[in-house]
């Protein structure tokens, strides 16, 4: 390959674009799908035929000889099954290649493989996949082959929700029509749909494969079990930013190849926090197309590790004691004619709509704080939230000096008068310019922060879905939209009626807004006076989704039903308990077959060299004393692993979903720390050469 990259000329190179469609399809077919597209509907199964026809033909052109429907089922990652082109051969012996309108638009997956939480019995399996029109089809190709990928959502034969997309795609179109009103309210006729926006930052870890190979509980369950820490960490704060190794550099390079030919525009990447931790940041894009893409982005970072001998860790907390991941949530609302309802323009104070919208958002994050804190629980979310690393656990929001200073004015008396501005930075060098600063820091502690034209929800975990997130935000902001709208489309002096909306929304939520260190535990106190919910565990959030409160929202607008949700609860409990069980089991193995062997081949060298230094008539008390420190480590050992087998064999015998996963984050993760610690001190005091497992120093700074 030439270093020489045109990124114009690559980028996007295999996707079914608009633009290529606009060329290909004739010009009355691409009207109508642009119209579905853009404003809803149903596409007529002749032009379906036609865009069938011609997205075939490109996809084989380019080397594709397979289709699939491409759905992300509540596994959290993407599904496909692949059928090839190949039809009927003619009466010449020669082979058709045909794709039809109908198979575009409808597939039928086997539904009762997948998660459902009760919606699907195994005797029911019929399931269905329907085309995605608004996310645009491409091609994945490796050692597969080349395959046309169509976004579809994925339902049951009697219609509810299997996916993570549909929920999100009925939740924009709620937002959407809620947000529509309050612009109308505002004088904008123009627009016609308000879209949501969302640019996730990805952070991920790189081992050496080699290494990773001879870790089971990295392969089992992609974080480290065991592991004493190395000597040193991230304590120097040195790799943050810092240059990045050639390694690293290539794998990005490739990385970034493969996303821009997928329409995936990688924008930003950097060496995180933690020693071998990076960041991949894209441009922002419609909610949907994001959740796409970024599932794109995990998937080809772990492919592409591959090829670079590494492979790419997307857990939360792969390592204990240093920075685990996260995956910011960068979130906006846009006018199709180009107005970001969360840009306060210079003079905020007097931007009477984005005070309105941020009124209803600070409504809208306070009366479901407790689902939005849901939308970002996973299993290995439980490692990072609520530690110095990541935002707590309590969810607040930070405004910034400026936006807190309009807020307590306008509390206090109906109006903001004045706004603080962000003056000039002097650098104090002649060379430098000095320049305009922000009229506000930054606040990295914060779970849900406003940053100059977007909400930054920062809890999301690395490897989750940023479906469901997205979906709750929508929805929750919806709901205060639709509550505001109502109010003031019946009032009769409309500019009084907004401003006293303002004041009410702000007074009644401002115990959401935060602008201090969320990390100090002062502020778990001061939470708790404000009577702000702290969930510190996925299990502890789980029911929120099924609450009265969270049922009638989510039916209001069509986004779930009761039984959808009720589905996802189920789901939720038993992914919880299957992957710590998954935890608990690697452990046992790892402990029986590994470590304890490794401290007992240990222990029999260091008494034979008691013995044979006792003999030459030195001083053996050292070797002795290390000896019995190891021997208690080994007891300890012993003793916490047979707990731990006990505990998880008892787990299974639990049949109430919801009492099996909170046995396993009381009792199952408590007998694994257990066994952790005596394990993780005997490291530090095995020879290296016999330790049976890479350490963390081999995995984390031989990269």
């Amino acid at each position: 390959m030439s270093d020489v990259i045109n990124v114009e000329e690559i980028f996007a190179s295999k996707v079914f674009t608009r633009a290529m469609m606009k060329e290909r399809l004739p010009k009355s077919i691409y009207k109508e799908v642009v119209s579905v597209m853009d404003k809803g509907g149903e596409l007529s199964l002749e032009a379906a035929d036609v865009v069938a026809k011609e997205m075939k033909d490109w996809a084989v052109e380019n080397g594709a000889t397979h289709y699939t429907h491409w759905f992300q089922p509540l596994t959290g990652i993407t599904a496909e099954k692949h059928d090839s082109f190949v039809s009927h051969p003619d009466e010449n012996g020669k082979m058709i290649m045909e794709f039809s309108g109908k198979e575009l638009i409808k597939g039928e997956p086997d539904a009762s493989s997948f998660p459902s939480g009760g919606l699907r019995a195994t005797f029911e399996a019929r399931g269905y996949t329907a085309w995605d029109i608004t996310s645009p089809a491409f091609l994945k190709e490796d050692a597969t082959g080349v395959i046309l990928c169509i976004p579809t959502a994925f339902c049951s034969y009697k219609g509810e929700a299997l996916d993570k997309k549909t929920p999100l795609l009925r939740s924009m179109e709620a937002i959407s029509e809620q947000a529509v009103r309050i612009v109308r309210l505002f004088g904008n006729t123009g627009a016609t749909k308000v879209v949501a926006s969302v640019g996730p930052e990805q952070e991920y870890f790189l081992v050496d494969r080699e290494k990773y190979l001879k870790r089971p509980d990295l392969i089992y369950a992609g974080r480290t079990l065991f592991g004493a820490p190395a000597p040193k960490g991230q304590e120097m704060e040195d790799h943050y930013f810092g240059t990045i190794r050639e390694r690293i550099g290539a794998y990005m390079k490739d990385l970034n190849i493969e996303l821009w030919k997928l329409g995936v525009t990688a924008k930003t990447q950097h060496n995180e926090v933690a020693p071998a931790q990076h960041e991949l940041a894209p441009i922002y894009e419609t909610a949907n197309i994001a959740v796409d893409h970024n599932q794109l982005v995990m998937e080809t970072m772990k492919k592409v590790a591959g090829r670079h001998g590494m492979t790419c860790l997307l857990h939360e907390k792969p390592f204990a004691g240093v920075n685990g991941s996260g995956k910011h949530n960068n979130w906006s609302l846009t006018t199709d004619n180009g107005v970001n309802l969360l840009d306060p323009g210079d003079t905020p104070n007097e931007n009477i709509q984005f005070l309105l919208v941020l009124a209803c958002m600070i409504k809208a994050v306070d009366i479901h704080a407790d689902l939005l804190r849901q939308s970002a629980s996973d299993v290995g979310n439980d490692h990072r939230l609520g530690a110095n690393e990541a935002p707590p656990a309590i969810i607040s929001i930070f405004l910034g000096e400026q936006l807190e200073d309009v807020v307590k004015q306008l509390v206090e008396t109906g109006e903001a008068a004045h706004v603080l501005q962000g003056g000039k930075l002097a650098t104090g060098v002649s060379t430098l310019p000095d320049f305009e600063k922000d009229a506000t820091d930054r606040n990295r502690t914060s779970p849900f922060a406003f940053t100059g034209n977007k909400f930054e929800f920062r809890m999301v975990g690395s490897a989750d879905s940023i479906a469901s997130p997205n979906t709750i935000l929508n929805a929750i902001v919806a709901e205060a939209f639709c509550e505001a709208a109502d109010v003031l489309e019946k009032a009769d002096d409309f500019e009084l009626a907004v401003h006293d909306l303002i004041k009410k929304y702000l007074t009644d939520h401002q115990r959401i807004i935060f602008n201090g260190n969320g990390y100090a535990p002062e502020w778990v106190a001061e939470a708790e006076r404000r009577g702000l919910p702290n969930i510190k565990s996925m299990v502890e959030a789980v029911d929120t989704l099924t609450t009265e409160k969270s049922v009638k929202l989510f039916e209001k607008f069509g986004i779930f039903t009761r039984a959808e949700l009720e589905s996802r609860e189920e789901v939720l409990y038993e992914t919880y308990a299957k992957s710590i069980n998954i935890e608990a089991l690697t452990m046992i193995d790892m402990a029986s077959k590994q470590i304890i062997p490794a401290v007992i081949k240990y222990s029999r060298s260091l008494a034979d060299t008691v013995i044979a230094v006792k003999e030459a008539g030195a001083d053996a008390s050292v070797t002795a004393d290390l000896l019995q420190e190891l021997s208690e480590k080994l007891s300890e050992m012993k003793a916490a692993l047979a707990r731990l087998k006990e505990v998880e064999k008892k787990a299974g015998t639990i049949a109430d979903a919801k009492e099996q996963a909170f046995y396993y984050k009381d009792v199952v993760r408590k007998a694994m720390d257990e066994l952790r610690a005596p394990a993780d001190e005997a490291e530090m005091l095995v020879d290296k050469k016999v330790w049976p497992i890479p350490t963390y120093g081999d995995l984390i700074f031989e990269v």
